[in-house]
């Protein structure tokens, strides 16, 4: 008799044991449905708040900090993406780098090599070849914005750009925040007022998310940016010619050509003792060109008329004009695809210098000079 106890325990036990589990299962189960009906009512919380917005733009904890109406933009994903934004940036990383050479200084990131104004001070006086007087490099914000400001009131004086229009593009606060769009702006805006020897890609744009912060809420929105349109911004539409060729699929031809021009230069430079070994550097002045010029249509070209020995940059501008006039005199053709800027030679631009030695080989070749 003293087992029954026993075995009415040992049937109630599992039958607590079933409750148990599916009590248990319930209470999953209405977890679960709280946490989907919480979630659709979020999503259709922020569908309602940003009706165009397919996802939440990331804005970082600092667009939580926005003031009432203040926004911050970013650019969509997406047009991060873009090849021809990259294009662009890369465009303008190598033409910062070519003039930043002989500093030893290398830009990896356009972003965030260029906000603090450090870059930036170092490019503008190579271009302008002056000394701009900015508080110097410091790690703390207040100083970093003071040398910015200092920095971007001497481009937009450079630039002569209309009161206020800069804004709209750049600020010290955008370029020191590592916005790309505003320090993209403000980097074309350089290569068009110097005539960089670059070609910007054709209408770059991209999409930006701008957030807003109204009645303490963050709203979003998209707008379309521009940042450039046709290639006409450095000069002329220009066409991809042979030149443009050989330096991109074929440098061994390259080499060829150089070789096939320097020994044309020479025939006609040993006349009077001289000897060109590299076209890279050797025409830069100037001088050669209009030494050059003079002895193939056969008169002697006078000393006052050019700088036999050029010190600065205007002089060796003047040598290389001067040449240009003297080809223009001899009917030498233009280069339909691409005229070249004094300044493009004077500046190392070796496309630009094997352009001109080419066009006076095509012409006297064959050995014709004209006697004057």
């Amino acid at each position: 008799m003293a087992a029954s106890p026993n075995t009415s325990a040992a049937t109630l036990t599992p039958k607590k044991k079933d409750e148990s589990f599916l009590d248990k299962i319930g209470t999953l189960a209405r977890k679960k449905k709280a946490k989907e009906v919480t979630e659709l009512q979020e999503e259709g919380k922020h569908a309602i708040e940003s009706p165009t917005s397919p996802s939440a733009p990331d804005i970082g904890p600092e667009g939580y900090l926005l003031g009432e109406k203040e926004e911050r933009s970013m650019i969509e994903p997406g047009s991060r993406d873009d090849p021809k934004l990259n294009q662009l940036i890369k465009v303008l990383l190598d033409w910062i780098n070519d003039e930043l050479a002989d500093h030893r200084i290398i830009v990896k990131d356009i972003e965030e090599d260029l906000f603090d104004g450090q870059i930036l001070q170092k490019l503008i006086e190579k271009l302008c070849r002056i000394r701009v007087e900015a508080p110097e490099v410091t790690q703390s914000e207040i100083g970093q914005k003071q040398k910015l400001r200092v920095v971007l009131d001497y481009i937009t004086s450079i630039l002569n750009l209309p009161q206020g229009w800069n804004q709209l593009k750049w600020s010290v606060d955008s370029i020191h925040s590592k916005n790309l769009v505003a320090i993209l702006h403000l980097l074309v805006a350089l290569a068009k007022h110097f005539k960089a020897p670059i070609r910007l890609p054709d209408n770059v744009s991209v999409i930006l998310v701008i957030v807003q912060k109204i009645d303490n809420q963050l709203q979003t929105r998209r707008v379309y940016e521009e940042i450039t349109g046709a290639n006409d911004e450095i000069g002329a539409k220009f066409e991809r010619d042979a030149f443009d060729t050989l330096f991109d699929h074929a440098p061994d031809k390259l080499n060829v050509v150089k070789k096939t021009l320097v020994t044309f230069v020479n025939k006609q430079l040993i006349k009077v003792n001289l000897e060109v070994n590299d076209l890279d550097t050797q025409f830069h002045d100037g001088v050669y060109l209009v030494l050059l010029m003079g002895l193939l249509e056969g008169y002697f070209v006078p000393l006052h008329d050019f700088h036999l020995t050029p010190t600065n940059f205007e002089q060796k501008v003047h040598n290389v004009t001067f040449a240009f006039e003297l080809m223009h005199e001899a009917g030498l053709p233009k280069n339909k695809a691409r005229l070249p800027r004094p300044e493009d030679v004077v500046n190392l631009d070796l496309k630009s210098t094997l352009r001109v030695l080419y066009n006076v080989f095509t012409k006297y070749k064959d050995g014709g000079s004209v006697s004057m």
